[in-house]
């Protein structure tokens, strides 16, 4: 059964910043790498659980198969990755590799794109000593990418479309490329100039074929005669002209 991640964001928040600047990092427990990119030609990869902490930390790891329909992002259950191992106990300083094993074939044929998956890491309860307050545990989920077979390269192919309905106005983006887009650092710049800062972190992923669609907090009239978005897509800065439907930039 798909689990929808539309209404997951409190979980996932600060795993979605690490994705951005690189490293996870809370209650002691440290992820790295954050985001796992397999050649087509690679049957696995890894990453380190770091305990920094001055207690045991014990985790759980789980895969899961990724993708993104009209209803967000969607995490089913998956044999296409193995994790090894999927339960963990890190003594204070200590640290675990993390094995990511595909099991199967990388995305092949004609028009094959990169497969997404996501690893979720939970930190577990333990009982907490007497007298040491609430402790708490986290939750990450951090992307994993599969390169698909004979492509010389995979990138995103992005279009992007503001759309209104009153005073609200949402950001639409298709991704008809091979590879998934990182959104982040989302401005927009009107015909007089003036700066508008949509979204200061991350903003979101588009898998390959996917559309998806995030809501702007400006009113409508900050797009109103057009201008120029401004956004981080994978690391680079691009603009694009924009503007509302029945106006043109």
């Amino acid at each position: 059964m798909a689990m929808a991640m539309r209404g997951g964001w409190r979980s996932t928040l600060f795993a979605c910043l690490a994705a951005v600047c690189g490293w996870a990092n809370a209650t002691g427990l440290q992820v790295a790498p954050t985001t796992l990119s397999l050649r087509a030609s690679q049957n696995a990869d890894g990453l380190t659980l770091s305990n920094t902490g001055d207690d045991v930390i014990h985790a759980q790891v789980r895969v899961y198969h990724w993708r993104q329909d009209g209803s967000g992002d969607q995490l089913t259950p998956s044999p296409g990755l193995v994790i090894s191992p999927p339960m963990v106990q890190i003594p204070a300083g200590g640290e675990q590799l993390i094995r990511v094993i595909r099991t199967g074939a990388p995305p092949n044929g004609p028009g094959a794109v990169e497969d997404a998956y996501r690893l979720a890491i939970d930190e577990l309860p333990v009982d907490a000593k007497s007298g040491a307050g609430l402790r708490f545990v986290v939750h990450y989920s951090l992307p994993i990418f599969i390169e698909p077979a004979g492509a010389a390269d995979t990138s995103p192919q992005l279009k992007y479309e503001l759309e209104q309905s009153g005073q609200l106005v949402s950001l639409k983006v298709t991704n008809k490329g091979n590879g998934h887009g990182q959104l982040a650092a989302l401005s927009f710049v009107d015909a007089a100039g003036q700066r508008t800062e949509l979204v200061p972190g991350l903003l979101g992923y588009v898998l390959p074929g996917s559309t998806m669609h995030w809501a702007l907090k400006p009113p409508a009239n900050v797009f109103a005669k057009g201008g120029t978005l401004e956004v981080m897509v994978n690391g680079q800065k691009t603009t694009e002209n924009l503007s509302l439907a029945g106006h043109s930039p």
